[in-house]
Order: structure tokens, then sequence, then C-alpha cells
């Protein structure tokens, strides 16, 4: 029997569905596509292997996820968020910028490779030079993530393989592309470096980078 507030209230109701341990970061990890099992086990490290396997059970069973399995050649089984699941991400955003503000416990630790591209498209700056377009395509190890910028606006980030040539792959570890999201390095020396590759227009990635924004 999963534990309940047994309240009538829809926050504790609410609760009951997603408020385990680890219940929001596997959502989190699903809200730029499926994953499967071992994905999200390498992005949840801290979670274990009979916990993940609950959380992943109970939040199926509620419908905030469900499972499906690829079509050949791929013919893996993954989880995804229903359609009901996804219209979590405006609690995302509120517990976002929440914990931005935490006066109490730093930011410190690791993140997952969604997470960086999560904050790229919370903090994305519309603001930052002229009016741009681009597809990109970046490969940190073991994912890939698709963007699209469309006259200055990041309308769509989400992880995977997606048809047609993009105007610029980036290929490099997540560690130095954080560090030139952060500007902590600069583009043209992680390039220089061999630390990262650009194959196409290398200036669509440099406006990318002006405009991912920091939160303050």
């Amino acid at each position: 029997m999963r534990r309940s507030y047994g309240e009538a209230c829809p926050i504790a109701h609410a609760l009951d569905m997603i408020g385990e341990r680890w219940a929001l970061l596997v959502v989190r990890e699903l809200r730029l596509g499926p994953r499967r099992y071992s994905d999200l086990a390498a992005a949840l490290p801290g979670i274990g292997p009979s916990v993940l396997t609950q959380r992943l059970r109970d939040l199926e069973g509620v419908g905030v996820l469900s499972q499906r399995t690829l079509p050949p050649p791929a013919a893996a089984r993954v989880y995804e968020l229903t359609p009901w699941g996804a219209e979590l991400e405006p609690v995302f955003a509120a517990l976002r910028r929440w914990g931005m503000r935490s006066p109490v416990v730093p930011l410190e630790g690791g993140v997952s490779a969604d997470t960086v591209f999560l904050g790229l498209r919370a903090y994305f700056d519309t603001a930052a030079g002229a009016p741009w377009s681009a597809t990109l395509r970046v490969r940190l190890e073991r994912e890939v993530y698709h963007l699209v910028v469309d006259e200055g606006a990041l309308t769509d980030v989400r992880r995977g393989e997606h048809p047609g040539e993009p105007d610029a792959v980036v290929t490099t570890d997540q560690r130095t592309f954080q560090a030139v999201l952060r500007r902590e390095r600069s583009l043209a020396d992680a390039v220089g470096a061999g630390a990262l590759t650009v194959d196409g227009d290398e200036q669509a990635v440099q406006r990318l980078v002006d405009a991912a924004g920091t939160p303050a």
C-alpha cells in the first residue's frame, strides 16, 4: 500500500502522487523526452535500482508517465510523460525560482545533462543581440540534444536525434559545455584546446552562448 495523507485537500492529493523522495526528479529527467530505465539510472546515480523501479511504478500507476517500446532498430522500452504529467511544467518553474532564492542551502554538487539544457531553456536571453535563427545539435558524451532558435527565441529543446541537417553540430563533454555556457571558459578557447568541436556555423554556437542567461 502506498502511503497517503488521507485528506481531501488537492495539495495533499497531489503530494500523494508526486511527493515521495525522487519522484519529481524522475519526472524532471523525462521533461525533454523519453528515457530508458538505464538512462534514468545513469542520470540519477543516487537513487538506487529498487527505489527507481518503485517510483516508476508509482508514477505510471497514477498516470504521470507511461511506457512504450520504440520501433526497430532501437526496440527499447522507454518511459515518457503523459500529457497530464507534462502539465507539471509550471510546478518545476515555480520550484526553480523558489529554490534559487534559498537563503540557507548553497547550490553545490553535480547536475544531469538534462538539467543543463533545462537551465538553458529557462534562462535563455531573448534580448541578447539581434534576432537570429538556427538549428543546433549538441552531443554530450552519451546524450544528444536538439535545439531550435527562431528569431532570437529558443523555441525547442529536446533530447535525441532529429531528422534534417542542423546549422551546427557541437561535440563536447558536459563539464566543458557547462563552463562555456557559464562564461567560465570562452568558446574559442574550448575549440582551440580540442575540448569542443563545431561542425558548421560556429557563429550560431557563439550566439547560443551569448544568449545563455544566468539566474540572478
